[in-house]
């Protein structure tokens, strides 16, 4: 009854869950914090782990041939995710100023909809598309953070970010990748591993999230979420059909709000201080964002995966039509 149910449910694997860790902690945030295995397990405090076992299994999958079809899928998803994001809150930031208008600023504005959440991109790519598309998550985990804004901001030369941290970002999948080129079995072995994770991630992530954040970003964050997948997801979608000559699926699956990004504005303000009046209202609008893009990115990439293709509903719909012609 439960897998039914998921099952109907676009990314469900990922969303629900991911929606009852938000509604735990907002409304029960202490049942998290009871220590030990509990915490650890289902609390926010173990979605680093989760995350990371699970991008390893993911590694054991890819073969070294399969890398140039990534590096290109990922590149074009990421560079287009940069630049819409880039180009409007430059632009409101250019003519508006830092205050940027009708209640978004442009430090929120450039926080959004630079910044993906992997998570779900990779729960949407395991449910609609191949092995390429969701290793392509390996690049999508540097927008993950201050980098990709500062450098928005103008401000490359003030992101701080070390090296060792952005090795840090991929060396699972990195590793992971090693194992499974060198044995087939240890592949088998651990790949299930990837799908079985999924649910745990979304969670974690979901218990790091408190709903009430909707209401205190109020009409003008779930306008910057609307923003997020409408305005940037039509941008990545076409640069992922008319670059890379892809459906567009994996375009609308990263026209998400990471859920780190709502950590983005004040560590800009850290390190620019001319942005700290802003870091308040815009943290609040981020996290309005990325609650609104969770839910809406699953719903409008399974609708268009169905209406133009993907690899797991091109792979069904063989398989039901070579059943039909047996018969």
């Amino acid at each position: 009854m439960i897998m039914k149910f998921l099952k109907k449910v676009p990314a469900g694997m990922m969303i629900v869950p991911l929606l009852i860790g938000a509604s735990i902690n907002t409304f029960f945030p202490a049942a998290l914090k009871i220590g030990s295995f509990t915490t650890a397990t289902f609390s926010s405090a173990g979605s680093a782990t989760a995350i990371g076992i699970q991008l390893f299994c993911l590694g054991t999958t890819l073969q070294l041939k399969d890398m140039p079809k990534i590096l290109k899928r990922g590149g074009i998803l990421l560079g287009s995710k940069f630049v819409i994001g880039a180009a409007i809150g430059i632009t409101i930031g250019k003519v508006f100023g830092f205050d940027g208008v009708l209640g978004l600023t442009t430090l929120s504005i450039i926080s959004a909809v630079t910044n993906s959440n992997g998570s779900i991109y990779l729960s949407l790519m395991k449910t609609y598309g191949d092995t390429s598309d969701c290793a392509a998550m390996a690049l999508l985990s540097l927008n993950d953070g201050p980098l990709f804004t500062l450098i928005a901001l103008g401000g490359s030369g003030l992101a701080n970010v070390p090296f060792m941290a952005l090795v840090a970002a991929v060396l699972p999948i990195v590793i992971g990748m090693i194992i499974g080129n060198l044995d087939k079995e240890m592949k088998t072995f651990l790949e299930p591993a990837g799908d079985i994770l999924i649910p745990f991630v979304g969670l974690t992530l979901g218990a790091g999230i408190n709903l009430s954040s909707v209401l205190k970003g109020g009409v003008s964050g779930v306008a910057l979420g609307l923003i997020t997948v409408f305005v940037g997801g039509i941008f990545i979608v076409t640069c992922d059909r008319f670059i890379g000559k892809r459906p567009g699926y994996a375009g609308w699956a990263v026209a998400t709000t990471a859920g780190n990004a709502v950590a983005v504005p004040a560590a800009v303000g850290l390190i620019d201080p001319a942005w700290a009046p802003y870091v308040g209202v815009a943290t609040t609008q981020v996290a309005a964002a990325t609650v609104v893009t969770a839910i809406v990115v699953p719903f409008i990439t399974n609708w268009w995966a169905k209406k133009y293709g993907c690899p797991q509903m091109n792979a069904i719909n063989a398989a039901v039509a070579g059943k039909n012609s047996k018969n």
